[in-house]
């Protein structure tokens, strides 16, 4: 059923290739997320002639293999597309791709992916730069996987987030293995460890695991770097959490102030990529637990939220605190996630006192559904039914 189903970046590039001279195009996202079903879905409806090579399918690859790709779409007619996946194995990639792209760009369109997306923004930032465009594939969501697979929410807090383990739900251990082994270590070993420097690999694997103990909660760089088996310093952690938030596993949000630099200097609130993450390491009865039930909702909201272009961030002032401080477009909306555990309003009240302006948003189970399916238009939609109402 998967395959039926199409993801918004589909749409999305085939905007941008149908563009008077688009850029690069460059799809990357986490793995197993769908990105070269995608990509096979454009294909199959794109209207002009087209080249699919995967640089995954042989063994040695070399610049002189990309060159001969390019040349066979270059020999197409009309609005060709070239689509190279898995990229990153082919050495010296975005310097070759830069050379052939500067010569002859006007004539074919060209879309690169591949499942290493920290190798991939490496290549981007040498070499590349001015001539892409970023499409980025999150983790599936709520929304996506009901409609794919008919989860309900409770579901999606447990297994949420990676399509392809979905057959082996009915078999934790079978879940956790796919997940730990095509997944997890996948990118910890593969994407990080054989392309980033990190000193002691076994002491990054256990900062993973400590890191998914804390869903939506925020902790001071020197609690977590106590609790790791070795010295170290607190830069280590940010270090660490910085490779593990450019693979798309775990993402640290800063505090928001209206004085940057003090959100600079904050201690992180541990947002992990998708509901799957957490269980996997918790136990299939997660949300037997209140305390664990509310924290992992509240941190479906936030990877839902980090998704969406914009900035995202918490608040808190002494024991006062909301969620999540999400801007764009020069809005700014304070979210509070209830989803049955007791929480004081008086945060909530104090920030729109300081920041009046801003757009109160509540998000429950109930109406996470509507929040899932289109999170700028509920926002906007509760956004004025709100000022509608101060009004009256």
């Amino acid at each position: 059923m998967v395959n039926l189903y199409e993801r918004s970046f589909v749409s999305q590039l085939e905007k941008r290739l149908f563009a008077d001279n688009p850029r690069i195009q460059v799809l990357v996202g986490p793995r197993q997320v769908g990105k070269t079903t995608g990509i096979k879905q454009l294909l199959v409806r794109y209207p002009f002639a087209s080249h699919y090579a995967n640089a995954d399918d042989l063994l040695n690859t070399d610049r002189t293999w990309l060159l001969e790709q390019w040349q066979k779409a270059m020999s197409l007619s009309g609005q060709a597309l070239l689509i190279i996946d898995e990229i990153q194995k082919v050495p010296n990639w975005s310097e070759t791709l830069k050379s052939l792209w500067d010569k002859d760009h006007n004539a074919i369109r060209v879309v690169v992916l591949g499942s290493s997306s920290l190798q991939l923004q490496k290549g981007l930032k040498e070499s590349l730069a001015g001539r892409f465009e970023l499409v980025k594939s999150h983790h599936w969501t709520f929304h996506e996987l009901k409609i794919a697979f008919g989860y309900d929410l409770e579901r999606y807090l447990t297994y949420g987030g990676y399509p392809g383990a979905v057959a082996y739900e009915g078999d934790f251990d079978r879940w956790y293995a796919y997940l730990k082994d095509s997944i997890v270590e996948a990118v910890i070993g593969k994407d990080i460890l054989l392309n980033r420097k990190v000193g002691n690999p076994a002491l990054f694997r256990q900062a993973f695991e400590i890191l998914c103990r804390y869903p939506a909660q925020e902790i001071s760089y020197t609690k977590l770097l106590g609790q790791l088996q070795d010295r170290g310093n607190t830069d280590l952690v940010k270090y660490y959490i910085e490779l593990y938030s450019g693979a798309f596993l775990i993402h640290p949000l800063e505090k928001y102030s209206a004085k940057s630099y003090l959100a600079r200097g904050s201690s992180p609130k541990i947002l992990i990529a998708c509901p799957a993450l957490y269980a996997m390491n918790e136990g299939p009865h997660i949300l037997d637990d209140p305390e664990k039930r509310g924290r992992i909702f509240e941190m479906a909201v936030g990877a839902q939220l980090r998704q969406l272009m914009g900035d995202l961030y918490y608040w808190r002032e002494k024991n006062l605190e909301v969620d999540y401080i999400y801007k764009y477009r020069g809005s700014v909306y304070a979210i509070e996630v209830k989803s049955g555990r007791r929480k004081s309003s008086k945060g909530m009240d104090t920030f729109m006192e300081r920041f009046p302006s801003a757009n109160p948003i509540i998000i429950t189970p109930d109406n996470f559904p509507m929040f899932s399916e289109n999170p700028h238009k509920y926002l906007d939609t509760v956004t004025h039914l709100t000022e509608k109402t101060e009004t009256r």
